[in-house]
């Protein structure tokens, strides 16, 4: 096990490396485990020597294990993106390969598989603007596909939200103010137009039902037919779908 800057490195029998956040708590009073759509952190109290903690995650390494395996996490905090070199990303549900060119003005690019940032050079301070042009890319195409969502599910239920917000969500897919105004990840950007829709209706039928209860799944299921499928297919992948997002948009180290 190694120290990376705010993370250690635990290294498996199975020959994989999970990556865990360390962070001092100075109200604990244990060492505490634990695994979030975000990854794996060990908190522990003021004092506590580095040998402690180390042998707390080598005691803990199976649960955590099977923790990052339920809850689809990778073990490896993806790599973060780099002005200049090509990375691959979900899009849309389909992977698309993310490309830098040189360019007279910063501008994006959909080639159909392909996603080209254009940049002037150097692109040595280029990421915060790539990363700007890349979020409102993501943000364009998740309101086409929501102008023509929104008007069909208001006819069906008769009600309409007052707004809808796009922005990055630490755990949530959506939300729903008490003015009826509809929060959404950016994150969703990624995951195939079917998922997206469903948490929009979901989101839409709180209009209508402020709870989980039977009536408001069956007011999901009357708007969107068979969306169990989707709700399945974001429990499964959503945990990815966040740290990608987190990975494209985080600041330069």
């Amino acid at each position: 096990m190694t120290t990376t800057g705010e993370f250690l490195e635990l290294s498996t029998g199975q020959g994989n490396t999970i990556k865990v956040l360390k962070a001092m708590h100075p109200r604990a009073r244990r060492l505490r485990l634990s695994v979030t759509s975000h990854g794996a952190r060990v908190s522990y109290p003021r004092g506590t020597h580095p040998a402690e903690v180390y042998a707390f995650l080598r005691e803990n390494s199976d649960w955590l294990q099977r923790k990052l395996v339920e809850m689809g996490i990778p073990k490896r905090v993806p790599p973060p993106l780099h002005a200049g070199v090509p990375t691959l990303i979900p899009l849309r549900g389909e992977s698309t390969e993310l490309t830098w060119h040189a360019g007279d003005y910063p501008r994006i690019e959909d080639r159909g598989g392909e996603l080209r940032l254009y940049l002037p050079r150097p692109f040595t301070h280029a990421l915060p603007i790539a990363q700007g042009l890349l979020s409102t890319f993501l943000e364009t195409h998740m309101r086409r596909d929501l102008s023509r969502w929104i008007a069909h599910a208001a006819e069906r239920l008769d009600a309409a939200p007052t707004g809808v917000r796009i922005k990055s969500l630490k755990s949530l897919w959506g939300s729903l103010d008490t003015h009826d105004r509809i929060t959404l990840d950016l994150a969703l950007a990624l995951a195939p137009p079917a998922a997206l829709r469903y948490v929009l209706v979901h989101e839409m039928c709180h209009l209508k039902v402020r709870s989980h209860s039977a009536r408001f799944w069956a007011c999901v299921d009357g708007v969107m037919p068979g969306y169990q499928a989707q709700r399945d297919w974001l429990r499964e992948h959503g945990a990815i779908l966040k740290a990608e997002m987190e990975r494209l948009l985080a600041p330069a180290a």
